[in-house]
């Protein structure tokens, strides 16, 4: 018991110098210290990796899911997990999977417990939720033919949600422009070549409805075929359409350069998509999605980059947050 606790503090202080740069599809050596500070590494790498390949396989959407996930946690208050907190009127927590942006929209939370639940039976105690949150979306699009980056492990959670912050346009919606996109980027540090790229994540997934409806019957910079399409399967008022969904770009389940070759071609499905190319030419971001269309090894790298950056945001360590035992609930 000693060692373990003396553990733990070496985890909370040192954690960070260490990176996941490559994975392993072989699981590590069966020993006694799987759980040290280096072998923590691989041994939860091959766990979320094993768990989302097979979520990934029975859905390829859950990949997108995962790394939405992602995106959504660190776009409030920081990568701290806090979007993974239920309600829990105990303490005082308001779920940010109720606000706006969230609800009835973001998934793949039974995921990132199962991978829980395995870390936890492995080595208890030391690999944090947010931390799961980055692998697993790292591990997502690695799956789906993206790139690999390195994952620092040592985020701690949130002891509470933020409800609010994630109700106050903290998280872009997909109607935003792209002066309201460049804003909200460059307030968490990142540039317009990283609103660029991580909006290239919706190469992967599907989106409702009700996301893309102001989209195909009000936007005029739009393919009128691909308008038509996309109308087949959401009528413009609000109703018994509004949960069907729609690719968001034209091969969802590759992590490729499509997305930006459909933006060039006015096929972006989101009305926030389609405003980082300007058909008219003169685009703030217009260069960024040509170089990416053209180059999908650009375009691989600089996500890559842009992810490491994201992962980074607003960052619990040492004595700050918790590692939660259960994602849903605080300690």
């Amino acid at each position: 018991m000693a060692y373990f606790t003396c553990y733990k503090v070496v985890i909370t202080l040192a954690i960070l110098l260490l990176s996941l740069s490559s994975f392993s599809a072989h699981p590590p050596p069966t020993t006694s210290d799987n759980c040290s500070p280096v072998n923590i590494l691989a041994t939860t790498q091959f766990i979320v990796r094993s768990i989302v390949k097979n979520a990934v396989a029975k859905e390829a959407r859950m990949g997108a899911s995962l790394l939405r996930l992602h995106f959504h946690d660190c776009f409030v208050n920081g990568c701290d997990a806090s979007i993974l907190l239920d309600d829990n009127a105990t303490a005082s927590i308001k779920s940010e999977k109720n606000a706006g942006a969230n609800q009835n929209s973001v998934r793949g939370f039974e995921v990132i417990d199962d991978i829980k639940k395995a870390v936890e039976d492995a080595c208890p105690g030391v690999v944090s939720c947010a931390d799961i949150l980055a692998l697993a979306a790292m591990q997502s699009v690695s799956l789906l033919g993206g790139p690999v980056w390195e994952v620092s492990i040592g985020r701690r959670d949130s002891k509470t949600a933020h409800f609010d912050e994630a109700n106050n346009g903290s998280i872009p919606t997909p109607n935003s422009n792209l002066t309201n996109l460049i804003n909200r980027f460059n307030q968490l540090n990142l540039t317009s070549t990283d609103l660029v790229a991580l909006s290239g994540a919706h190469t992967i997934g599907q989106a409702k409805c009700t996301s893309f409806r102001g989209r195909i019957y009000n936007d005029t910079n739009i393919d009128s075929t691909f308008a038509t399409q996309r109308k087949a399967q959401c009528a413009k008022a609000s109703g018994k359409t509004d949960n069907n969904t729609a690719p968001l770009d034209s091969t969802p389940k590759k992590f490729d350069n499509q997305y930006f070759q459909d933006l060039a071609a006015q096929k972006g499905l989101l009305h926030s998509d389609q405003e980082l190319f300007n058909i008219k030419g003169g685009g703030q971001t217009n260069n960024i999605v040509n170089m990416y269309k053209d180059n999908l090894f650009a375009f691989h790298v600089d996500f890559a980059n842009a992810m490491i950056k994201m992962g980074n945001i607003g960052l619990l360590t040492g004595n700050k947050g918790e590692i939660r035992t259960n994602c849903r609930v605080p300690n």
